[in-house]
């Protein structure tokens, strides 16, 4: 075997001197170095802000929608997509093993969660067998490669595959709240009612308790009756969040002029940095999870309304998140059972 970088740069292709990730292109051969693992994929869950953006662009076609993955895969080598810059992740089984991968615990056949971005990630697709536009887990034939640095978890027994993935997809987020919130904070979760963020507000209500407040701000009246409905929060707003005005006011109403002491962003539609901001309090702390987030629109739109604020761009990756996550699914019966009908 071929001796490879930690960070994977032997696999750069375009261009080189850079990592993986803002690589133009890397070396999908499925041909392992030392220090990699080789997998079977068997389904690729695909960042929401990009499944989304290809989701429009091929106006919710299955088979276009098909055909722009294939695409990008094959030009990249990578799921890596070219408007939002954003991957995902995805299951599969381990089938070969680099003599010097310092994990010398896992074994071939392991069933494993990668996570780490599929933006940085080798893949290779020979089909795609199944794709609906409802849904961002995309169940593929094909192969990827992990390098020496990728963090990945062993899927647990007592949750079903594509629940883990569903949930392991978004765990730097309900950790980061973890994190974040204090006790007595006022919350404010924007994009509440998707994926990451019921998460963040069963994680959010957690940490706040009752002293606190959290608000959850939702464009889509299903989303929001899901948090009503499994108490969520403390207040639910319908609203389009790149209104930024319409946002402000409807917060500030609740929480006071002042703002709120943590704002979590989920959206992954562009153009929601503002109605962050706006809402957050004089040297609050905004954290954006969302891939659709431009660190130029959030870091110039706070200096240009003179908000001193710490604004923190979302890292999928906190120590112990993955148990985290899987841990909420494990404590609330009524995230559970909303994720079985939506993923599994």
């Amino acid at each position: 075997m071929n001796k490879g970088c930690k960070y994977g740069t032997h696999r750069v292709v375009e261009p080189k001197g850079t990592l993986p990730q803002p690589a133009l292109k890397i070396d999908n051969n499925m041909e392992i170095y030392d220090n990699e693992l080789l997998i079977d994929v068997i389904t690729l869950n695909i960042d929401s802000a990009s499944y989304t953006q290809i989701k429009g662009v091929c106006n919710a076609e299955a088979m276009k929608m098909k055909e722009m993955i294939l695409s990008i895969v094959k030009e990249r080598g990578k799921m890596q997509n070219p408007v939002t810059g954003s991957g995902g992740m995805l299951i599969g089984t381990i089938k070969e093993i680099g003599q010097n991968f310092p994990d010398k615990s896992l074994k071939v056949g392991d069933k494993i969660a990668t996570l780490v971005s599929l933006s940085l990630t080798p893949l290779r697709i020979d089909q795609i067998i199944h794709l609906d536009p409802s849904s961002d887990q995309v169940d593929i034939d094909g192969q990827a490669i992990l390098f020496e640095s990728g963090l990945y978890a062993v899927l647990p027994t007592d949750i079903p595959e594509k629940l883990s993935l569903a949930a392991l997809d978004v765990a730097g987020a309900p950790a980061q709240v973890e994190r974040l919130v204090k006790k007595g904070d006022k919350v404010c979760i924007i994009g509440g009612g998707g994926k990451s963020g019921v998460l963040c507000c069963y994680e959010a209500m957690k940490q706040a308790g009752p002293e606190g407040k959290v608000i959850v701000v939702e464009y889509s009246k299903e989303n929001a009756q899901r948090i009503i409905d499994m108490n969520l929060a403390t207040e639910v707003i319908v609203a389009d969040a790149t209104n930024v005005m319409d946002i402000y006011h409807k917060v500030t109403a609740i929480v006071g002029e002042d703002g709120c002491d943590v704002v979590i962003n989920n959206v992954n539609v562009p153009s929601t940095e503002m109605s962050s901001i706006l809402i957050t309090k004089d040297e609050g702390l905004v954290y954006f999870f969302s891939m659709a987030t431009s660190f130029t629109k959030a870091a110039l739109g706070a200096e240009g309304v003179g908000k001193d604020i710490t604004l923190i761009m979302g890292n999928g990756y906190a120590k112990g998140h993955a148990n985290l996550t899987l841990n909420i699914l494990r404590e609330s019966k009524p995230i559970r059972e909303l994720f079985e009908r939506l993923y599994v």
